[in-house]
């Protein structure tokens, strides 16, 4: 049905034009505000948990861990906390007011990448297809609406992008402010490097569209933006480390077995399997053209969304951008230069208001958490507390919230710090694998077990000698080693 109204949009003009670019950014950063504030789905990560106990860490000792403090399994080993800035965030948040504050700072995030990716959209293309191509963007993003540190640089991501794509309309080199930004978004999150590559396509686009005398000008200006948003990377605790450490988690090939790393599934429908329906239709019935820098970029964007879930929220950001003023010519839909309207800002005014009302209503209804995949609450409250302090052998899911619960775990989801030989050897723990899980149980002095019912695990563990049963829930089964439990 939208790919129907997207093809058969015609423009609009004047008045009516205008409104739709007035209420499609603020509407869209609203939506995106109440969808993390509201939805519950944005704290059921498990990592949440762990970056939550990283920020504390950070606050208790006004410093930056250098190696793991939290498990058992690395106690001392070397840990890049490259995600340092965002976790001190979330971490201050969740103090001044709780989970609900944790959502809050999700929203801001969440809202403002909305903002700047539908305002960004709408300098190119107006009328119906304005808001169709926002909620396609905004669908790509929904997966993402994590309280994590990726959230929390979702808005420098669209910032990063928009800025680039302004420098090209202006016909030059970015502006050294937008190389700045570099080193918060270096703070805040891996993805940083990205950003760096992708100056590569939007300097290239420009060296070709220059005058053969001018190249080595627009090449020198674009070098020297790019030189200075690398050095603007290195602004971090970690310096080159902090650059390198992208690289070397992507060459990980445990990565393949983390869900949001594995290749896109078309099993049941999807925000990218939609969106693709959508401009394929488009394509089929009105000539959509690109520049041929742009096309690749766009198709690189494709790949890493099918290869990688993660990815997706890089093409629900850069694809509407690239794409609007392609569309906006096939369509007619081109949008006109704004005029001045004092009622322009209306719209913000209205966003603004609901947006505050829907603060008061998370003030008044605080977020209260509950037992659920990622939080064995009740598993672990049924723990002895000095069983707590032993060993102890847990789901991957569970590892976050047994660090934020003070208890050390066996593996939680900070993959990179592991390793894929450790992760190979908890693949074959999670399966059940008798001698692995005999070898581990004894060498490691594993005293307790927490694993969701349906683990493999959990039917092992009821078979072993010396072991029992001492909690059996919805969400997780907890085994105790006979001998470890207090004699009381």
């Amino acid at each position: 049905m939208s790919s129907l109204i997207l093809t058969n949009s015609i423009a609009t003009t004047g008045a009516a034009a205008s409104r739709w670019r007035m209420w499609t950014p603020p509407l869209a950063a609203l939506t995106a505000f109440a969808a993390a504030l509201i939805s519950p789905t944005v704290l059921d990560d498990g990592d949440t948990w762990w970056h939550l106990a990283a920020g504390d860490w950070i606050i208790a000792h006004h410093a930056i861990p250098r190696v793991d403090p939290f498990s058992f399994t690395m106690a001392g080993a070397p840990w890049t906390a490259h995600e340092w800035l965002a976790e001190l965030l979330m971490a201050l948040a969740f103090r001044l007011a709780g989970w609900s504050g944790v959502a809050l700072i999700a929203g801001v995030a969440a809202a403002s990448a909305a903002a700047i990716v539908a305002t960004r959209i709408a300098r190119d293309l107006d009328g119906p297809p304005l808001p169709i191509a926002v909620a396609l963007g905004l669908s790509l993003l929904s997966p993402s609406f994590l309280a994590r540190p990726h959230l929390l640089a979702l808005p420098i991501l669209a910032a990063w992008s928009a800025g680039l794509l302004a420098a090209r309309d202006r016909g030059c080199a970015p502006p050294p402010a937008l190389a700045a930004l570099m080193a918060l978004w270096a703070n805040l999150h891996g993805g940083f490097v990205f950003g760096l590559a992708l100056i590569g396509p939007f300097a290239l686009e420009a060296l070709l569209a220059a005058a053969p005398a001018e190249r080595l000008d627009v090449a020198r200006r674009w070098a020297g933006f790019a030189a200075l948003s690398v050095a603007a990377a290195l602004l971090t605790p970690h310096g080159v480390e902090a650059l390198i450490f992208p690289f070397r988690l992507l060459t990980m090939t445990s990565l393949a077995q983390i869900g949001e790393w594995q290749a896109a599934s078309f099993a049941h429908i999807q925000p990218l399997e939609t969106a693709l329906f959508v401009v394929l239709a488009l394509a089929l019935r009105r000539p959509v053209s690109m520049p041929p820098v742009r096309l690749a970029l766009l198709l690189g964007l494709l790949y890493l969304a099918l290869a990688h879930g993660r990815h997706q929220m890089l093409v629900g950001v850069i694809a509407p951008m690239l794409l609007a003023a392609p569309v906006a010519k096939a369509l007619g839909s081109e949008a006109e230069p704004p005029a001045r309207d004092a009622s322009a800002a209306w719209p913000v005014f209205i966003a603004a208001a609901a947006a505050l009302a829907l603060v008061a209503f998370r003030a008044a209804w605080p977020i209260v958490r509950v037992d659920g995949p990622t939080a064995p609450i009740a598993g672990l409250a049924a723990t002895p507390p000095a069983l707590r302090l032993k060993p102890a052998l847990n789901a991957y899911d569970f590892g976050g919230y047994l660090i934020w619960s003070g208890v050390r775990p066996f593996v939680d989801g900070r993959a990179d710090m592991y390793g894929d030989r450790f992760l190979a050897r908890y693949r074959r723990l999670a399966a059940a694998d008798p001698a692995t899980l005999d070898e581990t149980l004894t060498q490691d002095g594993v005293a307790w077990t927490m694993f969701p019912p349906s683990s493999p695990v959990v039917a092992a563990m009821d078979r072993q000698v010396g072991w029992r049963r001492l909690y059996a829930g919805p969400f997780a089964v907890v085994h105790a080693r006979v001998d470890a439990l207090d004699p009381d």
